[in-house]
C-alpha cells in the first residue's frame, strides 16, 4: 500500500517552520509500516530547506521515505507536464482529518487489520459502556 505522511502535525508537534516534538510513536510506527512493506511517502507543504531538515530529522531516526513529494522518486517536475502535489497513495496519514489524528497505535492498527477509524471508536464506546464484556486485547504493539 502506498500512504502519504504529512510531517508538521503528523510526526512532530506543529512548530513550523522549526521542527517540533516527535508526536508519541510516530517513529516507531513508521518503521513498522516500512518493514511491512508499505511504500511511504513524506508529503509536506515544507519545500527546500525545511523540507531537507524534515527529511533528514526523519532518516536519523530511521524512517526513510519511498518518495518526499511525489509519486515516486524519479519523478520531476521538468519532465512531467502533469506533475502536480496531487499524491496517488491509497492513505492519506494527516493531522487535518476530519476527526483529528489518531494515535499512532490506532493508525497501525487500522492499516495492518483493514479497521476503520469508525470501528475503533465504536469499539471504545462500548468498552466503557459494558467494560465487563468487553475483551482485553493485547497493546497493538506486542502482536
Amino acid at each position: 500500500m502506498t500512504i502519504a505522511v504529512d510531517f508538521d502535525g503528523t510526526i512532530v508537534e506543529h512548530r513550523y517552520p522549526e521542527i517540533g516534538e516527535e508526536v508519541p510513536f510516530a517513529t516507531e510506527t513508521l518503521k513498522m509500516l516500512i518493514k511491512d512493506r508499505h511504500k511511504l511517502i513524506l508529503w509536506s507543504v515544507r519545500e527546500g530547506e525545511l523540507l531537507d531538515e524534515a527529511v533528514e530529522w526523519c532518516k536519523q531516526r530511521g524512517v526513510e521515505f519511498y518518495a518526499v513529494n511525489r509519486d515516486y522518486p524519479e519523478e520531476e517536475k521538468e519532465n512531467n507536464n502533469h506533475f502536480s502535489r496531487k499524491l496517488k497513495a491509497d492513505l492519506f496519514i494527516d493531522d487535518r482529518n476530519v476527526g483529528g489524528l489518531p494515535d499512532w497505535g490506532e493508525i497501525y492498527r487500522m492499516v495492518t487489520d483493514n479497521v476503520t477509524y469508525k470501528q475503533i471508536v465504536r469499539n471504545a464506546i462500548k468498552a466503557q459502556s459494558n467494560p465487563e464484556s468487553y475483551k482485553k486485547k493485547k497493546p497493538w504493539w506486542q502482536f
